[in-house]
């Protein structure tokens, strides 16, 4: 049986639509590879000095980038290669398996998602499945190991991050926990239709950090000074992007960065993405004033997402909460 998601025969009627020109290429395909900015974890463990110096150039990566890589960040390449082996097993299963996914896979239902529902048109179409999984129902996984660490590798940098910004704050711990936070598990199909089509259509993330593990195949692309560039895979390193809720709670400092995943003809891609995430009761509000946004709940903010995905076919985010 195949194990891949019957994304070309579903959304047909998307590519009949659609007028093969030079209109219709991906805008992104001869863009720049660049290395994101690096953080040595371990020098938070050596004298103060070199400590804040660490800690300063996160926090400079968050403002410029919105996105960097740490290295040393105490997830071994051993964990690392049993998450991947762990998500080829799952994604390799039959496709009628993965729909079933609280049956053959020991997720919660709901947690299998291909393509995109809402796609009006080929722009808005993401090449790929995913599993979004709540961190509660990891705990009895193979991929336990890594959701622990990788929280507490999110945890830390949010606390580092806040502190720059001159608040030792408690605020991510007893916001962000394991029933509110997910692990998602990506895999991108070859594409070899050759149309504007993404793995994931450009956008932000709606949380406080996300956390990526992606493999040597590439495509992660991002928004730097006004243009797009390409990211250049490290396998010893962890990618780091501010989210939505951090852009809002710094009052504009942190930056939440348009990002996207584009297509490969021929290969296929796997990646694990870590959100952290607040509960839906939160509330969001900038940590100095005067406040850019106009203080909101995670609840509040996600409906609004929701709600312009089914108006618009994207999210709006942030320029919502303007006053």
């Amino acid at each position: 049986m195949d194990p891949d998601p019957p994304l070309h025969e579903t959304y047909k009627p998307l590519f009949d639509n659609t007028k093969i020109s030079s209109n219709n290429r991906r805008r992104l395909v001869t863009v720049e590879e660049r290395d994101l900015p690096s953080i040595d974890l371990s020098r938070l463990s050596q004298n103060e000095l070199e400590k804040e110096k660490c800690k300063e150039e996160m926090a400079r990566a968050a403002h410029e980038w919105g996105f960097f890589q740490v290295i040393n960040h105490g997830i071994s390449m051993e964990l690392l290669e049993k998450l991947r082996e762990e998500q080829v097993r799952v994604f390799k299963q039959p496709f009628q398996n993965k729909c079933r996914e609280d049956k053959f896979l020991n997720f919660s239902a709901g947690s299998y998602r291909w393509g995109t529902p809402t796609a009006t048109s080929i722009g808005q179409l993401s090449w790929s499945e995913a599993f979004h999984i709540p961190m509660t129902d990891i705990s009895s996984s193979s991929m336990e190991p890594f959701a622990t660490k990788v929280a507490s590798v999110a945890q830390k940098l949010a606390e580092i991050l806040a502190e720059k910004l001159g608040h030792k704050s408690t605020f991510f711990q007893e916001s962000c926990l394991p029933s509110t936070c997910y692990l998602r598990l990506n895999r991108y199909p070859p594409c070899p239709i050759p149309l504007d089509i993404y793995g994931i259509t450009p956008h932000t993330d709606s949380d406080f950090i996300t956390i990526l593990r992606q493999d040597q195949v590439g495509g992660l692309q991002l928004v730097k000074d006004g243009k797009w560039i390409s990211v250049k895979p490290n396998p010893d390193a962890l990618i780091i992007n501010i989210g939505d809720l951090f852009q809002a709670w710094s009052n504009d400092f942190y930056t939440s960065v348009e990002h996207c995943v584009v297509t490969h003809p021929t290969k296929e891609r796997f990646s694990a993405a870590y959100f952290l995430c607040p509960s839906n009761e939160t509330v969001i509000e900038s940590c100095s004033n005067p406040s850019v946004y106009t203080k909101f709940s995670f609840r509040e903010y996600m409906q609004k997402v929701q709600d312009d995905v089914q108006l618009y076919g994207y999210k709006v985010g942030l320029p919502r909460f303007l006053p």
